[in-house]
């Protein structure tokens, strides 16, 4: 919700990016010189998918896709599609198979996204079209570094520092040399709250909560707490954004939920009460 209000007033997705990486970039420096690189577990190849599955490839994507379609689009197709990526990749490329009640989940949560993106056709618009499809760009980059992470066996905490300054060192460079003092010339309140959500709350601290569950539960068990997210920034974005979910939208956002619950394999609230013998 703060991204999209952010993208659709005074910053655009550059400068969410210059952010999030420069301020956590920063803050995490001291953990990547003490761990180094771990190209023992990652490779280049796997260090570059960390780096563009979580940093400045990701968050380019999915702050541009949040600028062109509703926040209640963004919510669902991104990380309401992360599990079913997750799936696929692990599937093809580590020769996993699914069980009938993930398949079920995954056609639940296309289904729901169908509903999303289709729904008005009198309402279509290519700029919508284009917002959904980086969402859904965002939600592949995302499910990349997640099974990346989770094969490479990395600490939350390296992980998060490997992604932060790793972008930091990439990224800061080029944006400073196109956009000069762009973030300078914003009202200092704004830059501030941008700063420590987009530096903190979301590079540092969801990551390595993302990341710890990641670790306790697997690739897709750690995915499941996406299907929380779709119903949640609908609800947030009626009193911050003044954008009301109609019907459909509503219908498709709780077929993703059901669906990642069902795709993640996590077990439901009855079958933990009946397990503690409640």
């Amino acid at each position: 919700m703060v991204t999209r209000l952010a993208v659709t007033t005074s910053l655009d997705a550059s400068d969410i990016a210059a952010l999030r990486f420069g301020v956590a970039g920063v803050l995490l420096s001291p953990v990547l010189v003490r761990r180094g690189l771990a190209r023992a577990q990652l490779g280049w190849l796997g260090l570059a998918a960390i780096i563009a599955g979580a940093g400045v490839p990701y968050a380019l994507v999915a702050s541009e896709g949040l600028r062109f379609a509703p926040a209640y689009d963004g919510s669902a197709l991104n990380p309401g599609f992360i599990p079913l990526f997750v799936a696929l990749i692990a599937t093809v490329v580590l020769g996993e198979e699914l069980s009938n009640a993930r398949k079920l989940g995954f056609l639940l949560m296309l289904a729901g996204g169908v509903l999303i993106v289709g729904r008005h056709p009198a309402a279509w618009s290519a700029s919508r079209s284009f917002g959904d499809a980086l969402c859904l760009c965002a939600a592949f980059l995302w499910a990349c570094f997640t099974v990346v992470m989770r094969q490479a066996k990395l600490d939350p905490l390296h992980a998060a520092a490997l992604v932060s300054t790793g972008s930091l060192a990439v990224y800061l460079p080029i944006y400073v040399g196109l956009c000069g003092a762009h973030l300078a010339q914003l009202p200092l309140a704004n830059l501030t709250v941008q700063a420590v959500f987009q530096g903190v709350c979301v590079a540092i601290v969801s990551l390595l909560f993302y990341g710890r569950a990641v670790t306790i539960l697997g690739a897709s068990g750690g995915a499941a707490f996406a299907a929380l997210v779709p119903a949640l920034s609908a609800l947030l974005a009626v009193p911050l954004l003044s954008e009301w979910p109609g019907q459909i939208d509503w219908v498709g956002i709780v077929l993703i939920s059901v669906g990642v619950h069902m795709a993640s394999r996590a077990p439901l609230p009855t079958r933990r009460l009946r397990a503690s013998g409640l």
